[in-house]
């Protein structure tokens, strides 16, 4: 569930994290498996994981059964479709299971007009091309009709943020009648605050929608992003972020958070990201600070700082900005807050890259890898989490209790 698929990391291509992930699934209860699709995409936000679980599933008598409940439920935008499709075939083309179609059937007809006009590509493997292959049945005539515009190109042109941004029209004049009709989904938002920044959209009119937006699916480190490009509009931002825990579960007694500032955290979290893996480690701190009755926050590199007690945006700041991105000694940093500081729990953020061999906690220690290489230095009695997400928060909450 930490996994950027093909991504390539120190210890191992991409190519190696997606077999490995395939090899699995055949150790695992095919339910349980299949509750693992299932949470990966709705918890986890994931996308292709999800997919590569229910295509490896497959393959498997014993799994087959569940194939097409599941793909249902994690097929949850029209180009999941045919990127299943393309999983599928990825050692050539071969006919569907029963269960795969029946699946894509089902999933197929999920979808209205304006979403299936949105994700319509001109690829190598098409909407129409799925709706031939797994023949889903339409509801009703109107149904029935659509398709059929799905299969002539027919489909009403989708009144999407980049469609209305396409062409020679008035960006500014684009965004303003967007954000007023409420088409601008969280991460649309988000990723186009530099484009209205520069442009000159109304800063209030953005902060209204910042205001009602929702940031079900948005990871931490999109605040952050978008935050760098829009630093006018961290008060709000600031608030959406706060809003994603307000509801969830404390951590009780007294926390200790550990961030990796060395040079290695600033590589980016993936090829075509611009987000870098200590962006990722500030917003998962973000989000702690919020949900830990007690902490303190301390940074590591060459050496150990404890950073100032400050909240959000501000938290960010003095993580960043506490040394030099140096080394990595974070055997050292431990033993340090072990022999000053009684804790509950100490949560260590970081890429597991270490300098130093690094000790067993002297309390329940959770190292959690931002970058989810396969080698690392969690182990002994570190309890060991990948990931990137608040959901790494829930998973402790859920552990201890």
């Amino acid at each position: 569930m930490a996994c950027m698929l093909w991504e390539r990391e120190f210890y191992e291509d991409g190519e190696t994290i997606a077999d490995r992930i395939a090899n699995l699934i055949l150790k695992v209860n095919a339910q349980k498996v299949a509750d693992i699709a299932i949470e990966a995409r709705d918890k986890m936000k994931l996308r292709h994981v999800p997919l590569l679980i229910v295509r490896e599933m497959a393959r498997y008598d014993s799994h087959k059964k569940f194939v097409a409940d599941t793909l249902v439920k994690v097929i949850q935008r029209p180009d999941e479709l045919t990127e299943f499709l393309a999983l599928y075939w990825g050692n050539g083309r071969c006919p569907l299971s029963a269960q795969v179609k029946k699946g894509l059937a089902k999933a197929f007809s999920k979808f209205n007009e304006y979403s299936l006009a949105k994700y319509n590509r001109d690829d190598a493997i098409k909407l129409r091309d799925v709706m031939f292959l797994s023949h889903p049945k339409p509801k009703d005539k109107e149904q029935e009709e659509m398709w059929k515009r799905l299969v002539d190109g027919e489909l009403k042109t989708p009144e999407t943020w980049e469609v209305a941004l396409s062409g020679g029209c008035d960006k500014k004049e684009a965004f303003t009648r967007l954000l007023k009709e409420g088409n601008l989904g969280a991460l649309a938002l988000l990723r186009n605050l530099r484009k209205m920044n520069e442009v000159g959209v109304d800063d209030d009119l953005v902060r209204e929608s910042l205001s009602k937006m929702d940031t079900t699916r948005v990871l931490p480190f999109r605040f952050i992003a978008a935050a760098r490009y829009a630093p006018q509009l961290e008060p709000e931002l600031e608030q959406a972020l706060f809003g994603c825990v307000k509801d969830k579960a404390k951590l009780l007694g007294k926390t200790i958070l550990l961030i990796d500032v060395s040079g290695s955290m600033g590589n980016a979290l993936s090829n075509n990201s611009e987000m870098l893996r200590i962006d990722a480690g500030c917003g998962v701190s973000m989000i702690a600070r919020e949900l830990c009755e007690e902490v303190e926050v301390f940074s590591f590199s060459q050496n150990i700082v404890a950073v100032p007690p400050r909240r959000g945006f501000a938290l960010r700041d003095a993580i960043v900005n506490s040394q030099e991105h140096s080394c990595t000694y974070l055997g050292r940093a431990v033993r340090t807050i072990d022999e000053k500081i009684s804790y509950n729990r100490l949560i260590v953020l970081t890429d597991e890259q270490s300098h130093d061999t690094v000790p067993s906690p002297k309390g329940r220690g959770y190292m959690v890898n931002v970058a989810s290489n396969k080698n690392g230095i969690g182990y002994g009695k570190w309890i060991h989490i990948d990931g990137f997400s608040e959901s790494v928060l829930d998973w402790i909450v859920e552990y201890e209790q």
